[in-house]
């Protein structure tokens, strides 16, 4: 089999992801990701996996995981694994709707990730097309939360990778088309201000605001960034009338290290925040949803070897590295299970009204995970 020479087209694999694209599915959407999971079953049973449905999370959407036929089928083999829930709200595509622009194809979620599980899906359809079957079984697990830090489906994903030997995850490459061979910690906390209601216009100065000293925090809790853990608010909610000094004022922050430690020493400092009088009054801290560090392991670096021989059979050079954004390769990588992440699409703009991929990209990183399948071992 030569590499180059599998029958892969950008262009119609573009046709085949604004299908995907098209199907907006924001987290918070229930009914909206249970359709993008329909969608995509229906390509995975196309392409003969068996399909099978998982209850997902309370109030979130559910699960798919599919297996396809294998003589070793049932030994470890390789899990593809990845997200189907977006970050953009329905009606996203009326601002950002998809289209083809020269070398760029623009809509929500075509680069975060749908492009990356949906080429993926074309490889290992395509292998089973022409008739190539991979050392290992293959197997796929798409999920509905992770950005929102996979609450609900941790569990779900390190159960199923624990039967696996290896996880490849189609999230985003690295700008310069580089995988991803380890990704930062990152923790997530819930963050309240309570203060004292009263009228706004006729008794102003006997009301607490909340909304004030949420405002106040805000500002110290991001000045304390720095080099080794990073700290951002990204999510405010208060008050209900403007007439009423808000009594209570919620938000939501994130922080980001390269090491553990330094991570946990940034909870410490979050959770220090906390402060409440004797009337309740005050500013309360508490613990979100934590990612490991996932830092390269020696199985990990393997994998790597083998991609970058692959590129090179391709006519690339393939560069590697560890990388902010969080995904559930924290949890199968912090496992000690070989994983490989970035393996997605090439673009950028993810999360904005900007995001966009690079058209050729789809075939290139296509072929790659098609060589990787079928070198894995």
């Amino acid at each position: 089999m030569i590499l180059a020479e599998l029958p892969f087209d950008s262009g119609t694999m573009l046709a085949g992801l604004k299908r995907w694209v098209e199907r907006e599915s924001p987290t918070f959407e229930p009914h909206a990701v249970n359709a993008m999971m329909d969608l995509a079953s229906g390509d995975l049973a196309a392409a003969g996996a068996v399909v099978e449905r998982i209850a997902g999370p309370a109030g979130l959407g559910d699960c798919v995981r599919a297996s396809f036929p294998h003589p070793r089928r049932g030994e470890p083999g390789v899990l593809v694994m990845g997200h189907l829930d977006t970050v953009h709200a329905l009606g996203t595509l009326e601002k950002l709707p998809f289209r083809r622009e020269g070398e760029l194809a623009y809509g929500p979620g075509v680069l975060d990730m749908k492009g990356g599980i949906f080429l993926a899906l074309e490889a290992i359809a395509t292998l089973r097309r022409i008739g190539v079957e991979t050392p290992l079984p293959v197997s796929m697990l798409l999920t509905s939360d992770e950005e929102i830090g996979s609450p609900g489906c941790r569990a779900i994903i390190e159960a199923e990778a624990a039967k696996h030997a290896y996880v490849l995850v189609p999230e985003p490459a690295n700008l310069d088309g580089g995988l991803v061979t380890g990704r930062y910690a990152i923790a997530r906390f819930d963050m309240e201000a309570t203060g004292l209601s009263s009228h706004a216009g006729a008794d102003l100065r006997k009301g607490r605001s909340a909304i004030a000293e949420m405002a106040r925090r805000i500002g110290d809790i991001e000045a304390m960034t720095g080099d080794d853990c990073t700290f951002s608010v990204g999510v405010i909610h208060g008050g209900r009338w403007v007439n009423c000094v808000p009594q209570s004022c919620k938000a939501e922050a994130l922080s980001m290290a390269k090491r553990q430690r330094d991570l946990d020493d940034g909870v410490d400092r979050m959770l220090a925040l906390t402060s409440v009088d004797a009337d309740g009054m005050g500013f309360r801290v508490s613990r979100g949803v934590t990612r490991p560090v996932w830092e390269p392991s020696a199985a990990t670096m393997a994998m790597f070897e083998i991609a970058h021989e692959v590129a090179r059979d391709l006519g690339f050079e393939l560069t590697h590295g560890s990388a902010g954004a969080g995904s559930d390769a924290n949890f199968t990588g912090a496992m000690g299970i070989p994983s490989l992440d970035g393996l997605g699409v090439c673009g950028e703009g993810w999360h904005t009204l900007q995001e966009h991929i690079v058209v050729d990209s789809l075939a290139q990183r296509a072929r790659l995970m098609a060589g990787l399948l079928t070198r894995l071992s």
